[in-house]
């Protein structure tokens, strides 16, 4: 085996194994959440999986910036046939290992993957200057700050990157053709789009060349390896969750909200004329649970693994009516602080051990009471994200927590509770007064 082939195969397990590193503990992370089961309507999940995660079919609400992002998507999969080859001639030491065997295919093959790396470059360049140069709301919000921004930029830089070596190294793997090296360099493949790069490389002494080509094979398929890692650090983590959190979305109307089980059972026996009200509860009962939620271990992993999932798109934010009247709350900045505040006591407890705990919470440390507050249930941000994200749940589980554990809540609402308990309506008035206004002239 060659010295290259066995440096190729070091970093390849080096790169495969910081990654399954990374996903063991972002499944910690998230299963720091409470259990949750799901697994009803399978077909529809599956269908639902099919049509937004893979189909993409929520990002064509916006045309322009949707189709170019179904571009770099559908680049990012197909593209990665080429890195399989890659991956077998780093290994093998061979060069265009599938060539011989896929005949005429193999050039269509090549020249898509080609065009298809020179429309993913052209779409990334477009979402640098929407980023950076265009005033576009949502992407300089409060909670965008420094790194949130150099994330997105450091992803579509390393793609433009990513992209361009794929393209100059085909340029100078032609030129190796009519070399005197064609019996390594086989004339293999259809280059639609690199094939114009050729007159920047035809100069070169045939060693240089080599060298040249070899760098950009080696920066390609390192660089990959180096995204691959850094992705599950990155918002662009949604590449690989959007799957799993959409089969595991909520298919039920968007106004349907989840019950508390232990109100809902008090409810029901208030209800039953039979019941005991005084009764012990069974020995073998489970504790009483927190209502609502403090802290990232009181919403279930299906809402962390929300926050792991968001794509920091603020299509939830623009759509926001609060935060459009210039309110504090921001849905992407309540999915991002979940996902900040679950990495930090995940990480406290994989050194401390897993049922300590840091004395933090996600209210009032991450997020604030006037958030919560202004929120109006009104499930915009639900119905905008593109990968079935619902900040909503986790809004109204640390609503019901500051209520129902530490009685807290704006006046206006404390005003409705007390007219409600003492009224049986919303209104200050009794109900013997509530005809009155009937008789007014």
């Amino acid at each position: 085996m060659q010295i290259s082939s066995i440096i190729f195969i070091l970093f390849l397990l080096l790169g495969i194994g910081l990654f399954i590193r990374r996903i063991n503990k972002v499944r910690f992370f998230i299963a720091q959440g409470k259990d949750k089961v799901i697994n009803d309507r399978k077909g529809e999940r599956w269908s639902t999986m099919a049509r937004v995660a893979m189909g993409q079919s929520k990002m064509i609400d916006r045309p322009v910036a949707g189709i170019l992002h179904i571009i770099v998507y559908v680049g990012f999969i197909l593209i990665n046939i080429e890195v399989l080859e890659i991956l077998v001639d780093g290994i093998f030491g061979t060069h265009r290992f599938f060539a011989p065997y896929l005949g005429g295919f193999y050039d269509f093959l090549i020249g898509f993957i080609e065009i298809l790396a020179l429309l993913v470059l052209v779409a990334c360049v477009f979402f640098l200057i929407r980023r950076n140069l265009m005033s576009i709301k949502r992407f300089h919000l409060s909670e965008m700050t420094k790194w949130p921004k150099a994330d997105a930029n450091i992803i579509l830089v390393a793609e433009v990157l990513l992209m361009g070596a794929l393209l100059k190294m085909n340029a100078m793997d032609q030129v190796l053709q009519t070399s005197e090296l064609s019996h390594v360099y086989h004339q293999y493949g259809s280059y639609p789009v690199s094939q114009y790069l050729i007159p920047f490389f035809d100069g070169f002494e045939t060693n240089t060349l080599v060298a040249m080509e070899r760098y950009a094979w080696w920066f390609h398929i390192l660089g990959i390896l180096a995204f691959l890692n850094y992705v599950p650090y990155s918002k662009h983590f949604h590449i690989m969750l959007a799957f799993p959190n959409t089969w595991y979305a909520d298919l039920d109307a968007k106004g349907k909200l989840g019950n508390l089980e232990s109100v809902k059972n008090e409810v029901e026996m208030m209800m039953d004329p039979a019941a005991d009200p005084y009764a012990a509860p069974p020995a073998d009962a489970p504790p009483p649970e927190t209502f609502g939620a403090k802290d990232i271990t009181d919403l279930s992993w299906k809402n962390l693994m929300d926050a792991f999932t968001c794509t920091e798109c603020g299509r939830c934010s623009n759509n926001c009516p609060a935060n459009m009247t210039g309110k504090k709350l921001s849905p992407r900045k309540i999915m991002m602080d979940t996902r900040d505040r679950a990495e930090e006591l995940g990480a406290f407890r994989l050194k401390n051990g897993v049922e300590k705990h840091d004395g933090k919470s996600l209210i009032h440390d991450f997020i604030t009471e006037e958030e919560l507050w202004a929120c109006t249930s009104c499930n915009a941000c639900v119905d905008a994200c593109p990968v079935l994200i619902n900040p909503l749940e986790i809004i109204v589980d640390l609503r019901r927590y500051l209520i129902m554990e530490e009685s807290k809540s704006p006046e206006s609402i404390t005003v409705m509770f007390n007219n409600i308990e003492n009224n049986g309506a919303p209104w200050a008035f009794s109900a013997m007064d509530r005809d009155k206004w009937t008789e007014e002239n």
